[in-house]
């Protein structure tokens, strides 16, 4: 590291403002043996909470913007206001649902962290990634199957005998 004056142009170059290593004077105080376990049990349940929430990325919230696009559809009598419609209020759902599971993660947490557990990263990632291999399949063999979608010429309801 170059901290000498003359190699660095005359600057005194420390360290940034703000990068202190923290240090707490007395260490933080542990709950006793109920304390910890109802904080764990509360964990669990924001940990549900975020999978609820993130679930519902896959199917109440595309089908409410849907609904959402075709009561416009239906009001103004335009099928580009609809879509407009649906588009905004998804991407607007899917921005408040993403800001609700980022508030979620950092008090899953610190609660975690009070159940007594040494966490120091959050679990909004690795839920993203089993939501949507959950997600993906189902709305695969949705679309394949129950839809009503034709597959290259291929009618798979016909198939089906529906």
């Amino acid at each position: 590291m170059r901290t000498d004056p003359t190699d660095t142009g005359g600057l005194f170059v420390t360290r940034r403002p703000g990068t202190r290593p923290v240090r707490f004077r007395t260490p933080p105080r542990r709950g006793g043996d109920r304390r910890q376990r109802l904080d764990g049990l509360v964990a669990a349940a924001l940990l549900a909470v975020m999978v609820v929430v993130n679930l519902c990325f896959w199917g109440p919230l595309p089908l409410a913007c849907l609904w959402i696009g075709g009561r416009v559809q239906w009001w103004t009598d335009s099928v580009g206001a609809g879509l407009l419609a649906a588009f905004v209020t998804l991407g607007g759902g899917l921005l408040l649902g993403l800001m609700t599971l980022k508030r979620l993660d950092y008090a899953w947490l610190l609660v975690r962290r009070a159940a007594g557990h040494d966490q120091r990263e959050g679990v909004i990632g690795k839920i993203f990634m089993i939501c949507c291999m959950i997600g993906v399949p189902i709305f695969g063999i949705w679309f394949t199957f129950f839809s009503g979608a034709s597959l290259s010429g291929v009618d798979v309801q016909s198939m089906l005998g529906g």
